[in-house]
């Protein structure tokens, strides 16, 4: 296919033993053996905090590894019931410290506060997050949570502002429409340019 750059993701796969560590490995493995120029991107899973799993995916080296925190601490059992904010946090720590470019995903209209949005930055941060992307949730069923409201364009652009400028990440995408993978490639060249 000639690509430049690929994001490999996958639902959940708690069925499995490895949390679907194994099927990132292999992906990894598959793109690079065709592709060697590709740049790899992964966005995966907590795995349960399985640490022989998510050591296989980091052995793989993913030029860019992304775990979504996706939302705001207080809001994380009502929103995602079957992971942990502490969890994803230590996920991403333990990416960094064994040396990759770490990512994660915000998603905003929840009912959380700008400034709970600012502090969730603030973690991701502070276990070396190197790029964080920010954009508005849309109900997918009414089974989810219900839109709590809708940001402004210069709400996004000032968390853009605060998260690259106040808290030192080194690239921060930010719109109503950004998404974990929107714009990933050049992301990920604007991270490793700071």
């Amino acid at each position: 296919m000639g690509l430049a750059y690929a994001v490999i993701t996958a639902v959940a796969r708690d069925d499995l033993p490895d949390g679907g560590a194994g099927g990132f490995v292999a992906s990894i493995a598959a793109v690079r053996a065709r592709g060697p120029g590709t740049q790899v991107e992964v966005l995966i899973p907590d795995c349960q905090g399985d640490a022989e799993s998510l050591e296989s995916i980091f052995r793989s080296r993913p030029d860019v590894l992304n775990h979504n925190i996706e939302t705001v601490a207080r809001l994380q059992r009502a929103v995602r019931p079957s992971a942990s904010y502490a969890r994803s946090l230590a996920v991403l720590a333990r990416a960094k410290a064994a040396g990759l470019t770490t990512k994660s995903s915000i998603i905003v209209g929840m009912g959380e506060t700008f400034d709970e949005v600012v502090e969730c930055m603030a973690d991701l941060r502070g276990v070396g997050v190197d790029i964080v992307t920010v954009g508005q949730y849309l109900r997918p069923t009414s089974n989810h949570v219900p839109v709590a409201r809708w940001w402004a364009p210069d709400e996004f652009a000032t968390l853009a502002r605060i998260g690259e400028q106040e808290l030192g990440i080194p690239h921060v995408e930010a719109s109503p429409l950004t998404r974990s993978s929107y714009h990933a490639k050049t992301a990920a060249a604007r991270s490793a340019d700071r």
